[in-house]
């Protein structure tokens, strides 16, 4: 045993022998902080004499003579209430996603769950699957829904990739999206071979959703832009039927209380577009206006989600109400 060993040791037996002095002084000196007499009511404190303020010779080295002349750093707010429960706060409704959430990437949690993002992806396989269930309904207008849940698709697997938290099919959520970006566009017409796309983009989905890895496209831009998971018109496609689900919640106390997952789900996928539409490259990004209207409707679709967690049907309806004139403006000012 080395002899800074040796004299830790000797130091710490010190110390302990010289607290448990003073514990021992306590309880002799004071008869225990409380006595009680034989009729079993308390009798005044007796308090022990304070221990000296002056150490002997071989504790004098044991402790610092000024703590607060080492310690480093702001001394803890103690008096700061604890989150409770041990959780995160909530992140609140962002003003925008300028400011990054963790190393290379933005506070997408702030504006959808993973849960959203899954029943959205799941609800989407549903809608495309119907629009080519045969080549006749696709030519003859399916292609249209085809390409709004594709668009719908690649923007929930475009969110998963830059998503700040670890989530569901995050290793696969660039191929996917670059592979449903693709078949949205095509989809703009109904023809033979935008329809046996549409099919093998659905077998890549179902793969997905079984666990398996979709093939990424050979041609693959690795360049990625935010312009390219979707056009506009697809995407406001996608926002008018969740204006008119979020709505027809809304009609009253009693549809809200029977819709709230569905009005929730609906408002944190347009606060998703308010908020993509605003990416660099994306058409009128750089348009001060059209960027207002976009923010405005993100936020307001914040709100809804907020009051819907806490079943504030009032709430929600003056949120809704902001949404829906925050796309009403933004109609009146940008035609898709």
């Amino acid at each position: 045993m080395t002899w800074q060993v040796r004299h830790f040791r000797q130091r710490r037996e010190l110390t302990a022998r010289t607290a448990s002095g003073w514990m021992l002084g306590l309880l002799v000196a004071g008869g225990g902080l409380v006595s009680w007499g034989a009729d079993g009511r308390d009798r005044p404190r007796q308090r022990a004499t304070p221990p000296a303020t002056s150490w002997d010779k071989g504790t004098a080295g044991t402790f610092f003579d000024d703590a607060f002349g080492v310690l480093q750093g702001p001394r803890p707010a103690f008096a700061a209430p604890a989150a409770s429960g041990g959780s995160a706060a909530t992140a609140p409704a962002p003003a925008g996603l300028s400011e990054p959430a963790s190393p290379g990437g933005y506070a997408w949690s702030a504006l959808v769950s993973e849960e959203t993002l899954t029943d959205e992806i799941k609800d989407m396989k549903g809608h495309v699957t119907a629009a080519a269930a045969r080549p006749s309904d696709f030519k003859g207008g399916g292609y249209e829904k085809a390409r709004a849940a594709f668009s719908s698709l690649a923007l929930s697997f475009g969110v998963i990739a830059a998503y700040d938290q670890n989530i569901r099919w995050k290793k696969d959520a660039a191929t996917a999206r670059d592979l449903f970006a693709r078949v949205g566009f095509n989809c703009k017409v109904g023809t033979d071979q935008s329809f046996k796309e549409t099919t093998a983009r659905i077998a890549d989905l179902e793969t997905l959703l079984d666990g398996g890895t979709p093939q990424a496209p050979a041609d693959r831009d690795e360049d990625f832009r935010w312009d390219q998971v979707a056009a506009r018109p697809a995407l406001m496609t996608r926002l008018e039927d969740a204006e008119t689900a979020i709505s027809a919640g809304l009609a009253s106390s009693a549809d809200f209380g029977r819709d709230l997952d569905r009005i929730l789900h609906d408002a944190e996928m347009v606060a998703v577009i308010g908020e993509a539409i605003q990416q660099p490259n994306f058409e009128y990004h750089d348009d001060d206006t059209y960027r207002g209207h976009a923010a405005a409707m993100r936020d307001a679709a914040v709100r809804i989600r907020d009051a819907c967690r806490k079943k504030d049907y009032d709430t929600a309806r003056a949120a809704a109400s902001e949404l829906k004139k925050s796309c009403d403006a933004c109609h009146g000012d940008y035609r898709s």
